[in-house]
């Protein structure tokens, strides 16, 4: 098997030795002499390693970048070459956001089953993409079982080694078709391609090399025929060659001629050496007779920065401080044409030159999408999978009140205050604010309800105003009556101060007006209750106890039962009193609830605590007098409605603590009103049936019956 690529590189060395030797400036009156031997393709054959191409690892690097390639599958040779374009491949990638699948080796004494495993490896990998670092012997082998397993659903990357290897097309047809290759820029030699098109057989009979090029390009045979095989015709050596010599493009040619020309301009530099300025030790000049190839390389890598020549197509050469050559580089893309052939198409070009200079990329036909995980999407983050390469991550959505507004981002940004994040996680938006309105629905049933209990204690207060002469109220204590139905309408009406936007004014006025009010009904039902209890006690034979329970008492008693509470409220607004605040959490979502803090928890908990006392004593004594005659007193309902009032506040608590945002303050509101409506009724609405619907009953002497 012919490597076409080697032969042209050998040929172009050739014909370059030949053209120096012609220039009367350069090594005027010295001759230059090659020896290539043909080591039959294996490692550091003249053919193969004629020129090397060095990998220029940031091109791929920034190639693999570019096409937004993060998952990338690579396979080497068992050498020099392999090894150290694999080492600065890592070396560019390294911190980057691409990373490598697999990595497969192809060993110089591999075997069959052995390269079977790296296509299979390519094949199972999730990884579109490989890139194929070795020289084109070996590629060879790994693309031939590529073939032959009908791999089409990847994306191949060349070095400079095979990616404008004519040979690889030939036989690989359509399967490596979309490969993307670096390559060594096309520049036109003078007279190189008529130096090539008219080698023939003819003039080198002898050269069994040039038959064989010949066998391979035109498909003939100047020997017997070979048994095995399709039949071929004949060479006649009349064959044209040009064609064929215009398919090679960017295949390193032009590298060959500047690496001869470069020789020979450290050989003119080493005879234009004088004496005491020597690139040697104390200024040493080299030798020239014989001329030692190690002083030839040390004599130019030395003097690299003053080391330059101007090639015969006019480029500028020299070296860097490192001893490289800066040099631009051109992206290669096997096309498939209209025709169905391969093509080598030149989609863009590298200016080492400039390093930071963008690709410049033209290529028409869709690239497939190597990753080992999708993009994250705005809106959530990336979080690195354990015990995988960076590149392999899950998608994870931002918090509740954090954002991100860009893909592949490994962070979420959190709001700032008085901002929460949309549901998509991708902005900040202000939060709602929120309190209990006039306008919620349950503002506005809570409302109504206070209203309707407020107008229907009124109603109740006109009722008994109107029949206050008769037995029924009367017997009732209606000074007790008429002052437990004022506070109980202020009770009603205060629920109306827990619902608007909460100000200083009103969070100081709904707590303190709500703790009184509600104290003076209670000492109202207290009064109410001991005077019955008391009274048929009075019954009893030289009882004088009800001289301590008068009109007088009753008043003294409410008084002072009230201004404990009073007492209470002032030194809770003085000391510690309940203002607006702004209630933001995860738990409340977008919103911002503006609520009163109580203050003082203590200063809270006394005003409910002393309710509850008296609402506790209001009770037990309602209870004792239960068995009293029905007519005469209105125990039972008492007994019954404290029973509810004590109910609805033992469950406030829990309902309190548990309740989200606004809704604690609905809950406080409903206790309010259910608590009143249950003094209401149960007390007064048993008075009214038999005042507006029983009249006949509401006489002295029905009082006085049991």
């Amino acid at each position: 098997i012919v490597d076409l690529r080697s032969y042209h590189w050998l040929q172009t060395m050739i014909f370059t030795v030949e053209e120096i030797n012609r220039d009367p400036v350069l090594l005027p009156n010295f001759t230059l002499g090659y020896l290539a031997a043909d080591t039959c393709l294996s490692e550091g054959s003249t053919l193969s390693t004629a020129l090397v191409p060095v990998i220029i690892a940031k091109i791929m690097a920034r190639l693999l970048r570019f096409m937004g390639w993060s998952w990338v599958g690579v396979v080497c040779g068992d050498d020099a070459y392999g090894e150290s374009s694999m080492q600065l491949l890592q070396q560019e990638l390294e911190g980057s956001d691409v990373c490598m699948d697999y990595l497969g080796v192809i060993s110089k004494s591999y075997t069959l089953s052995s390269i079977r495993q790296i296509v299979e490896k390519i094949q199972s990998s999730k990884a579109q993409v490989v890139a194929i670092l070795a020289i084109g012997p070996d590629t060879e082998v790994l693309l031939r079982e590529v073939v032959k397993q009908n791999v089409t659903n990847r994306q191949w990357i060349a070095t400079p080694a095979w990616s404008t290897s004519s040979y690889i097309a030939l036989w690989s047809g359509l399967s490596l078709g979309g490969t993307i290759g670096l390559a060594q820029p096309s520049i036109e030699i003078k007279g190189l391609s008529s130096y090539l098109t008219q080698l023939n057989p003819g003039e080198h009979p002898k050269e069994q090399l040039v038959q064989n090029v010949w066998e391979e390009l035109f498909g003939c045979r100047f020997g017997e025929e070979i048994l095995s095989g399709p039949p071929r015709p004949r060479c006649t050596g009349l064959e044209k060659m040009q064609i064929q010599a215009q398919e090679t493009m960017s295949d390193g040619k032009y590298n060959v001629y500047k690496a001869v020309y470069a020789i020979a301009n450290a050989i003119q530099d080493m005879l234009d050496c004088q004496p005491g300025k020597g690139p040697f030790k104390d200024g040493k000049c080299p030798d020239i007779k014989p001329i030692n190839p190690e002083q030839v390389k040390k004599s130019s890598t030395d003097r690299a920065k003053h080391f330059f020549f101007t090639t015969p197509v006019g480029e500028l050469v020299y070296f860097d401080q490192n001893g490289e050559q800066p040099t631009s580089c051109d992206i290669i893309n096997w096309h498939i044409g209209s025709d169905g052939k391969l093509k080598f198409v030149k989609v863009g070009q590298f200016d080492n030159t400039f390093p930071s200079s963008p690709l410049l990329l033209n290529i028409s036909v869709q690239v497939p999408v190597s990753v080992c995980s999708e993009s994250c999407p705005s809106g959530t983050r990336k979080a690195v999978q354990k015990g995988r390469p960076v590149c392999c991550y899950d998608c994870i959505p931002c918090a509740a009140g954090e954002i991100n507004n860009a893909t592949d981002s490994t962070e979420c940004t959190e709001c700032p205050e008085r901002f929460w994040s949309n549901t998509d996680r991708t902005e900040c938006i202000p939060m709602i604010v929120e309190f209990l309105s006039f306008q919620d629905h349950m503002g506005i049933i809570l409302s109504v309800l206070s209203v309707a209990g407020a107008t229907l204690t009124g109603t109740v207060f006109i009722a008994f105003f109107h029949h206050r002469d008769t037995p029924l109220v009367r017997a009732n204590n209606s000074e007790l009556s008429f002052l437990l139905l004022l506070s109980l309408k202020l009770c009603f009406l205060c629920a109306l101060a827990f619902i608007g936007r909460p100000a200083p004014w009103s969070c100081m006025l709904r707590h303190s007006l709500f703790g009184i009010s509600f104290v003076v009904c209670l000492a109202c039902v207290l009064c109410k209750t001991a005077v019955v209890l008391f009274a048929f006690r009075a019954t009893l034979p030289g009882s004088n106890i009800m001289r301590y329970f008068g009109p007088a008492q009753q008043r003294a008693g409410i008084f002072v039962c009230t201004l404990v509470q009073v007492l209470i409220c002032v030194l809770w607004l003085v000391l510690a009193p309940p203002l607006p605040t702004e209630s933001a959490g995860v738990e409340l979502g977008a919103r911002v609830v503006l609520l009163c803090a109580v203050g003082s928890v203590i200063g809270f908990s006394l005003v409910l605590g002393y309710i509850g006392l008296l609402a506790a004593i209001c009770f037990l004594l309602a209870f004792f007098a239960r068995k009293l005659p029905d007519n005469f007193n209105e125990a039972k309902f008492i007994t019954f409605s404290m029973l509810i009032f004590c109910a609805v506040w033992v469950a406030f608590v829990p309902a309190y603590v548990s309740s989200p945002g606004k809704y604690t303050v609905a809950v406080e509101v409903f206790a309010i009103l259910a608590s009143s409506y249950s003094l209401l009724l149960c007390i007064f609405a048993p008075k009214c049936y038999i005042i507006l619907l029983r009249p006949e009953r509401n006489t002295k002497k029905s009082m006085m019956v049991k």
